[in-house]
């Protein structure tokens, strides 16, 4: 499905339309160019599903956990290989089917995904508007 919002009111309104959507155990695949609004979506996401500090991107700390609804795990693997994500054991968080997990720039782990994933692409149009596309997909690693 594809959603153009044209304010930060209506990516909020979208991303909880989302959040009540989620299920333990769902892998969420962000995917976007810098300050497409990746991070954004996530922050409204997440307090819909009752996380009440402040989610920031996880860029340099490469994982965030958080609690709401459920336990939300948030990946930012921009900066990291392959080989690092498994040493660092991703591939364990990934297989934990009671927590939901949002992944930023998710092709550097790519063979660590579950098959089925729910991808969000964002296109950024201008500075307030938005494409949101959202797939719920298997995929071939």
């Amino acid at each position: 499905m594809k959603y153009i919002v044209n304010s930060l009111e209506e990516t909020k309104i979208l991303a909880q339309k989302f959040a009540s959507s989620l299920k333990k155990g769902d892998v969420v695949l962000l995917n976007g160019d810098l300050g497409a609004g990746k991070t954004t979506f996530t922050q409204y996401v997440f307090k819909a599903l009752g996380v009440n500090e402040v989610v920031n991107s996880p860029t340099f700390a490469i994982l965030k956990t958080y609690k709401g609804k459920f336990v939300l795990h948030h990946f930012d693997t921009y900066r990291i290989s392959l080989e690092e994500a498994i040493e660092a054991g991703f591939d364990e968080i990934l297989s934990n089917r009671d927590a939901v997990i949002f992944i930023e720039w998710s092709d550097n782990i790519r063979a660590l995904l579950p098959s089925r994933n729910i991808i969000v692409n964002i296109k950024r149009l201008d500075d307030t508007k938005r494409e949101f596309e959202i797939i719920d997909e298997t995929i071939d690693n």
